[in-house]
């Protein structure tokens, strides 16, 4: 396999990945992607400039809650363009350190979008033929537009448009309540938005335990006007300047106006007009690349990686099954067997988790203990004034193996890290208990949550019992 040549269609986490670990094993590889520099949404309509924006949002709180601390600063002036600019910088910064690799590694970068033409042909823009011996399809989702909310005004926007910071509107509604949309209202708000939400669930973040979520809750409900639970949005009407939403509730209909709307209701794959129905593979009721654990389709030629082929749509998963994939067509054995795919909310406080979580268990009808530490006990914690997490472990009862971790708190998505290995290595309580942890550190909490769970905690006062179990 190694001397013949690979096409990879995406340039994002997943396809960059891909292309480099190929090229590494000697193979001849071309990236074929929209834009001239790799790394995709993530690195340039996504993860990297909202998490820019976000550590913004973080400074200007931390400058506004040190008044508690006896520290006092003034309002901040926002200086939007330097703001863009800035942000625009990072990802030019990252997306000119993936074209030196790839010039590195030999990896011939093609501008433009590619179109299966057969199963071993792609025609680029439709000028520029391709000829390839294997394909790794890599090429992402792209952000939901409800047809009744869909618009051509600006004033109405996907999470493209509001990473790009046109301006910071007075009024901001946000419709859908999942980890885009509280994501970039948490900017918003910090930037000087009034954010309303509105969720067609009765919470937002469904999925999420809820025990991890109540201490986001309790503050956006601060920094957010209105977070609207089982509420729709009927209809958007743009006008000069302004958005007349009508929203519906349980109540009726009401009509409220805003200065922009954001639209964030989730994404979809992008198998559509790329010329997959010639070849063999196969789509699922909902667009989505069937793949098998080795992350080849029914076309023995192409595989797939990343969020074309569903599952959790997240950077880590799609490199790792990139890996996967390479590894594959490099006659190793290989196949996606991951136990713990760790998740972010990058809100404040963040919420992290991985493996088993306490509402998965609980639907699914299997047993489990669970053991949770407060932060309102954690030094650390108490230093930084953010006693506003918890740390909870999803434990098997009769082995004592942890099978997922959540964590919520300020760096919970730091902290998962050794949440997701101690899952994949099949630890046990008792190693968490038994490991030193550093003090002060948030990192803490892990062992302490352990600790809770085995019946020897030190800085909580618990009975002697065997946990709390749950179906």
């Amino acid at each position: 396999m190694t001397a013949k040549n690979l096409l990879v269609l995406g340039g994002g986490p997943g396809g960059y990945t891909a292309a480099f670990l190929a090229a590494d094993r000697g193979m001849k590889v071309t990236l074929v992607d929209t834009q001239d520099k790799p790394g995709g949404v993530c690195l340039h309509r996504g993860c990297i400039p909202s998490k820019a924006l976000l550590h913004v949002a973080k400074l200007i709180s931390e400058a506004r809650q040190a008044r508690r601390w006896g520290v006092a600063f003034s309002e901040p002036e926002i200086d939007l363009d330097a703001l863009r600019k800035w942000k625009n910088q990072v990802v030019g910064k990252m997306a000119g350190g993936l074209v030196a690799l790839c010039k590195k590694r030999g990896v011939d970068i093609v501008a433009g979008r590619a179109v299966f033409q057969d199963s071993r042909h792609v025609l680029v823009d439709g000028k520029t033929s391709l000829e390839f011996d294997r394909a790794i399809l890599a090429v992402g989702s792209s952000p939901i537009m409800p047809a009744k909310l869909r618009h051509d005004s600006p004033l109405i926007m996907d999470s493209t448009a509001a990473l790009e910071m046109a301006a910071v509107p007075e009024r901001l509604l946000i419709v859908g309540g999942g980890y885009i949309g509280l994501e970039m209202g948490t900017v918003y708000a910090a930037l000087g938005s009034r954010v309303t939400v509105v969720e067609m669930m009765d919470g937002i973040l469904p999925g999420v335990d809820r025990d991890l979520l109540r201490p986001l809750q309790v503050r956006l409900k601060k920094e957010f006007e209105n977070i609207l639970l089982k509420t729709g949005v009927e209809s958007l009407q743009a006008g000069t300047g302004e958005v007349i939403a009508e929203l519906k509730d349980e109540t009726g209909i009401k009509r409220q106006t805003f200065d922009r709307v954001l639209v964030s209701v989730g994404r979809k794959p992008n198998s559509a007009g790329i010329g997959l129905e010639t070849t063999g593979v196969r789509l699922d009721g909902r667009g989505f690349v069937c793949v098998d654990k080795r992350q080849q389709t029914d076309d023995a030629r192409i595989s797939a990686i990343g969020d074309v082929v569903g599952g959790a749509m997240l950077a880590h998963k799609a490199s790792s099954e990139a890996k996967v994939a390479v590894e594959v067509l490099a006659g190793e054995p290989a196949e996606f067997d991951n136990r713990a795919i760790p998740a972010v909310v990058f809100t404040d406080p963040e919420i992290a988790w991985c493996g088993l979580s306490e509402t998965e268990a609980r639907s699914s009808g299997r047993e489990i203990q669970t053991a949770s530490f407060p932060w309102g006990a954690s030094g650390r914690a108490t230093t930084l004034d953010r006693n506003d997490g918890l740390t909870k472990l999803v434990v098997e009862p009769k082995t004592g193996r942890v099978l997922g971790v959540g964590i919520v708190g300020a760096g919970a998505g730091e902290l998962i890290a050794e949440a997701v290995l101690a899952v994949e290595m099949g630890a046990v309580a008792h190693d968490l208990a038994l490991s030193i942890h550093p003090h002060p550190t948030l990192s803490e909490t892990l062992m302490e949550a352990a600790e809770m769970q085995i019946g020897h905690p030190v800085h909580i006062f618990k009975k002697r019992q065997e946990g709390k179990k749950t179906a």
